[in-house]
C-alpha cells in the first residue's frame, strides 16, 4: 500500500469567482491533479516517499496559482523570500531553507540541505551560496512576478492594511471594506505534501512564499521542523498551512504527532484537535494534510476551503477545494 496527499493552501478563492470563470477552477483542479500524478508516478516506479513529496511540491512551485516558487508572495519591500522544508520519517533527517530568493524550486534545495550537509536549516545568502554550489536552478526576479499579488501588495501598502489581515477584515474601518471581497488567497496558499511509500516509510514537505507584506527576513512555519513540517515512521506525516506565527508557537505538526504517539489518539482526532481547536484557541487559522502509518488521511481546515487532494495505489486521484 502507498499513498500521497497534498495541499495548495487554505487561501482559496471565492466560489463566486470560480462561478464567473470556470476555467480558473479547472486550472486549480488540473494543477492539483498534476501534482498528485507526479508524486504517484514516483511511488509506482519504486521511488521513495521523499521522492514523491519533492515531485508533488515541485509541480505546485512551478505554477503561479500558489504561494510558492513562481507564485511566491511579495514582502513589504516588493521582493521575494521563500521558505521550504522536507523530512524523512524513516531517519528523522530533515532539511530546510528560509528567506531565499532566486531559487526556482525551494523544495529541491531543502532536500539537498538534508542530504548534502550536516545542517537542518540554511537561510538567506548562505542558502543561496549553497544552491549555487549544488547547481540548483536559479531564476531572475521577474520570473516570480505575478500581477495579482503585486496589486494586492500595493493595495495593502497604500491603505496600510495590517500584516496578516484580510482586506475584508471586519475589524478594519468600514471605508476600506465597501465593495471588497475577502482575498484570503493573497495571504495563504502555501503548498505541501505527505506520502507513504511501499516500504512503509513516511515523508512530509512544505514550501511557501510566506505571508504577503511580511517584513524582509521574516521566517514562517513551513521550514521549521515540528511547526509546518514533520514526519516520523510509525506515527504520521504532517504539512500545515495558514497563519505561520501561530503554527510556530503551537508546533502544530509535532503536536499532532505527539497526540498520536503519546496519547494514542487516532490521526483524524489528533489533527482535528490541533487545527480546529488548539490553533483557533490561540487566534490562529489554517489547515493541514496528515497521513498515518496505515495510509489514513486527515485534512482539517478552519477556513472556507483548502486546495487539497490525495491518491492511493489504485491511481484514483481525488481533488477537493471546498467542503466536498
Amino acid at each position: 500500500m502507498f499513498a500521497i496527499a497534498i495541499h495548495g493552501g487554505v487561501g482559496v478563492r471565492e466560489k463566486t469567482e470560480f462561478e464567473k470563470n470556470s476555467g480558473l477552477e479547472k486550472a486549480y483542479r488540473d494543477k492539483l491533479g498534476e501534482s498528485l500524478s507526479a508524486g504517484y508516478e514516483k511511488l509506482t516506479r519504486g521511488g521513495s516517499c521523499v521522492d514523491a513529496v519533492e515531485a508533488a511540491i515541485r509541480v505546485m512551485e512551478d505554477s503561479p496559482l500558489f504561494n510558492a516558487g513562481k507564485g511566491a508572495s511579495f514582502t513589504s519591500a516588493g521582493t521575494h523570500e521563500m521558505d521550504a522544508a522536507i523530512m524523512d520519517g524513516s531517519t528523522l533527517n530533515a532539511g530546510g531553507i528560509c528567506t531565499v530568493s532566486s531559487v526556482k524550486n525551494p523544495i529541491n534545495l531543502a532536500r539537498l540541505v538534508m542530504e548534502k550537509t550536516p545542517h537542518v536549516l540554511l537561510s538567506g545568502e548562505g542558502a543561496l551560496s549553497f544552491a549555487q554550489e549544488q547547481g540548483v536552478a536559479l531564476m531572475p526576479p521577474e520570473y516570480f512576478y505575478t500581477e495579482r499579488k503585486w496589486q494586492s501588495l500595493q493595495q495593502r501598502l497604500k491603505e496600510d492594511i495590517p500584516y496578516g489581515a484580510d482586506v475584508g477584515d471586519p475589524e478594519l474601518p468600514p471605508a476600506l471594506l465597501q465593495g471588497r471581497p475577502e482575498p484570503d488567497e493573497d495571504k495563504f496558499s502555501t503548498v505541501g505534501a505527505v506520502a507513504l511509500g511501499k516500504d512503509g516509510n513516511l515523508a512530509a514537505g512544505t514550501s511557501t512564499g510566506g505571508r504577503i507584506k511580511k517584513r524582509p527576513g521574516r521566517v514562517g512555519d513551513s521550514p521549521i521542523i515540528g511547526a509546518g513540517t514533520y514526519a516520523k515512521n510509525g506515527v504520521c506525516a504532517v504539512s500545515t498551512t495558514g497563519l505561520g506565527e501561530k503554527h510556530m508557537t503551537l508546533l502544530s505538526a509535532k503536536e499532532i504527532a505527539s497526540l498520536m504517539e503519546y496519547m494514542r489518539m487516532p490521526l483524524e482526532a489528533a489533527a482535528n484537535r490541533v487545527i480546529l481547536e488548539e490553533l483557533v484557541e490561540i487566534g490562529g487559522s489554517g489547515g493541514a494534510v496528515t497521513m498515518d502509518r496505515e495510509g489514513h488521511i486527515a485534512m482539517p481546515y478552519t477556513t472556507k476551503g483548502m486546495y487539497r487532494g490525495f491518491v492511493y495505489e489504485n491511481g484514483n486521484i481525488v481533488v477537493q477545494i471546498f467542503d466536498e
